[in-house]
């Protein structure tokens, strides 16, 4: 059976990630306080100066607790046959697979956060109960052509995104459509839709500096729901940022090939998503 290791994005953070991780990695702890110029540690387990929902903070810690829980799992379970990761999860998922070092990774992570930060006045949120088909007829029949889907998370549940005012307006048309539910989401900007577009232009200088290596093993990107090339990752990377999130996609593929998933890090997100799909396949 194909063992699948998921690593969690932005919105799975939590003040005291990682409590059980941090002492057991000292040198990996100590490698992103150098490349951060700030303590991971305090930001996870205490966040003293409230910045852990910030994106340009989320993102490094998130992807550090990730690849604490990654080592952690090396250990007890080895590699794994396949990695995948939801949005900035890939980039863990990347680096389990040695596409680049962890330190290279989180230049890469604390670059790409600054970047999808300074895209403000737009948001995000969950659709809960309204298949992402009629979500989007819905969308461009009330003529809400600056909102677009941008994480396809499970049948059950899609994640849009645009401008704040147009999330608001759109909000009791999509409950009036059948949606259990619309929530917005803590999130700073529209993240995975053209409107990323600028965070695009200033982070790809910064991705092309790097070298990356070849996949040691299957990493299947947000983008296609499929497994990265060897060459061009940094390509899809880019189109990632500002492209919709194929979670939903790529967790059936692999279920359809059978498959045994863990998450890594401190998140249950992941799974729980996992659980829905696994229920919805079955239903159908």
């Amino acid at each position: 059976m194909t063992r699948v290791l998921m690593f969690p994005g932005q919105g799975s953070q939590f003040v005291g990630m990682g409590r059980e991780l941090f002492a057991r990695f000292p040198e990996l702890e100590q490698e992103a306080d150098d490349v951060l110029g700030y303590s991971v540690r305090e930001l996870c387990l205490t966040d003293p100066q409230g910045r852990l929902g910030r994106t340009e903070y989320t993102q490094p810690a998130v992807y550090t607790v990730n690849a604490l829980g990654h080592r952690a799992a090396l250990a007890e379970h080895g590699p794994p046959d396949v990695a995948i990761g939801h949005s900035l999860g890939e980039y863990n998922a990347l680096e389990a697979a040695g596409v680049f070092g962890f330190g290279d990774g989180l230049r890469l992570v604390a670059a790409r956060a600054r970047a999808m930060a300074r895209v403000t006045d737009g948001g995000m949120a969950a659709v809960v109960g309204l298949d992402d088909a009629v979500l989007r007829l819905v969308l461009r029949r009330e003529g809400f052509a600056d909102v677009a889907a941008a994480n396809f998370n499970t049948w059950d549940q899609t994640v849009i995104a645009g401008p704040v005012t147009d999330l608001d307006r759109a909000a009791p048309v999509l409950l009036a459509a059948g949606a259990r539910m619309v929530r917005r989401l803590d999130v700073s900007g529209p993240f995975h839709t053209r409107h990323m577009a600028p965070a695009v232009a200033e982070f790809a200088p910064v991705l092309r500096a790097v070298a990356l290596g070849a996949p040691r093993f299957p990493v299947i990107s947000n983008r296609h729901a499929r497994p990265y090339p060897d060459a061009g990752v940094d390509g899809v990377l880019l189109e990632q940022i500002d492209h919709p999130v194929l979670w939903r996609q790529t967790v059936e593929g692999l279920l359809g090939e059978g498959a045994a998933f863990r998450e890594a890090g401190d998140s249950t997100v992941l799974t729980r998503m996992l659980r829905a799909t696994r229920r919805e396949l079955a239903a159908a």
